[in-house]
């Protein structure tokens, strides 16, 4: 019987993405749509994920900060009468500034990728799994969705508000057999944390930053068990309680401490 089965993961040439891209093949036998705006990495990543896991790996070049894409992502799955059954929204970005140093540009970027192009890919995608009878949506937000961070206000919040319209949009489609989950990992051993070899392993073996493997496979477990949220790690369940109630003087002399505004 053929597969017809396929898995979107966004962002998928490298990082997280790359590991939700390699476990949804290895492990679960999807097809996949592989959309990333680092063309070369995608190519070999579709090659090496056909060749290795006899899945049919399609790379699609797309720059998801274009106010286009969700649609044209949706358009050309129609156009090769793709059958999408999962859908990761993986791509992100961090800007650790302040928020009046960061270009306009760079602000509506974000807001494009995480909110945006994000919202219109469940409803293409989430309409049509809804009329199906199956289907599961994972949107990547973070534990800093609980923060009011200095440096990272726009991260948080917009991770923020994928918290909660995936929270949300899990009552109104469970009913149909879809579900949607929200995964908000903290620290991730990827390379967006300039830090040295000797820390990482120091990090990793106290369990502050987890391994992008470990926090890939515990998210598709809670996916596919249907879970609304999921905090991958005991250390950041302990951590949430803790970020709520942060006095104002604590954050600010943090803030002052870490230099975010010098």
């Amino acid at each position: 019987m053929t597969n017809t089965r396929y898995a979107i993961v966004t962002g998928a040439s490298s990082g997280i993405g790359l590991q939700y891209a390699t476990q949804l093949a290895r492990d679960y036998r999807y097809n996949l749509l592989l959309v990333s705006n680092q063309e070369e990495q995608l190519l070999d990543l579709a090659r090496l994920l056909h060749e290795n896991y006899a899945v049919s790996a399609i790379p699609l070049y797309k720059d998801l900060t274009d106010p286009h894409a969700a649609q044209e992502i949706f358009d050309y799955c129609k156009q090769l009468q793709l059958e999408v059954e999962v859908l990761v929204n993986n791509a992100g970005f961090l800007i650790f500034t302040p928020f009046n140093n960061v270009p306009l540009g760079k602000v509506n970027a974000m807001l494009q990728l995480h909110v945006i192009t994000t919202t219109n890919l469940c409803h293409l995608f989430g309409k049509e799994m809804c009329q199906r009878g199956k289907g599961y949506i994972l949107n990547m937000s973070s534990m800093s969705a609980w923060m009011a961070m200095p440096g990272i206000q726009l991260y948080n919040a917009t991770k923020s508000y994928l918290l909660n319209f995936s929270k949300a949009l899990w009552y109104e489609y469970k009913r149909y057999g879809v579900t949607v989950t929200a995964v908000c990992p903290g620290a991730i051993d990827t390379p967006l944390y300039n830090i040295s070899d000797r820390a990482r392993r120091i990090l990793r073996n106290v369990h502050i930053i987890m391994p992008p493997e470990k926090l890939v496979r515990r998210a598709l477990k809670a996916m596919f068990r249907g879970k609304k949220k999921t905090v991958p790690g005991l250390v950041n369940h302990i951590a949430i309680p803790i970020i709520n109630h942060l006095p104002d003087w604590f954050v600010l002399a943090a803030q002052k401490r870490l230099k975010v505004f010098n």
